[in-house]
């Protein structure tokens, strides 16, 4: 049982937490190279240290979630487009209205016991007090593929949104609060979504 989640930004000295812990939730084939960096890292904490979050239970660490802000628009984008391929440094905009997620990770042992939801609540919180517009993020949708020859995609999350399907990343961020918005097209490379996901968003609830 989890007794205590405690969240807090991540600094540069946290590389082997953070590190230790997209190490298990991304073991292999996932591709080594596509783990956050000591770059990557330094990036967030000097681009946007708010954003930077790590969850820890009883001093173990147990998850991370990275977010940037940016001023929303209706064009399409990909995950490389919006996170500056991780970086974050060109495409944060620190006057912008929209808090977007980049990134959640919780390692296996911790999952289903409150550590992602908890991180959402900070998001929410951050947007909160910085006096954000709302929270955003491009949500996979992978439990598509078993779908995709019975329907096209917008009336799959239609059907998820009903609550006919449940989708194991889209049914958890319904949870949260958010809704979806629009379909973002070749947003990661995917098969199990199709390379769809779903722009998703939560609105500031104090504005």
């Amino acid at each position: 049982m989890v007794r205590h989640i405690e969240i807090r930004t991540y600094k540069e000295s946290d590389f082997d937490d953070l590190l230790s812990i997209q190490k298990e939730a991304f073991p292999p084939p996932f591709p080594e190279e596509l783990w956050w960096s000591k770059q990557h890292i330094s990036a967030h904490v000097n681009t946007f240290p708010d954003g930077a979050m790590i969850a820890y239970v009883d001093g173990d660490p147990a998850g991370s979630a990275t977010s940037l802000i940016t001023t929303l628009s209706d064009e399409a984008h990909s995950w490389e487009e919006i996170a500056d391929d991780g970086y974050i440094t060109r495409t944060h905009v620190a006057n912008g209205d929209t808090l977007y997620g980049i990134d959640v990770c919780v390692r296996p042992t911790y999952r289903g016991k409150g550590i992602a939801a908890a991180l959402y609540d900070a998001r929410k919180q951050l947007v909160r007090d910085l006096g954000l517009a709302r929270y955003v993020a491009g949500c996979r949708i992978p439990n598509y593929y078993e779908y995709a020859e019975q329907m096209d995609v917008a009336t799959y999350v239609e059907h998820v949104v009903a609550g006919d399907i449940h989708d194991l990343v889209l049914s958890f961020m319904l949870k949260q609060g958010l809704h979806p918005v629009r379909i973002l097209p070749n947003y990661v490379e995917d098969d199990e979504s199709l390379n769809y996901a779903v722009l998703v968003e939560w609105r500031n609830d104090t504005l």
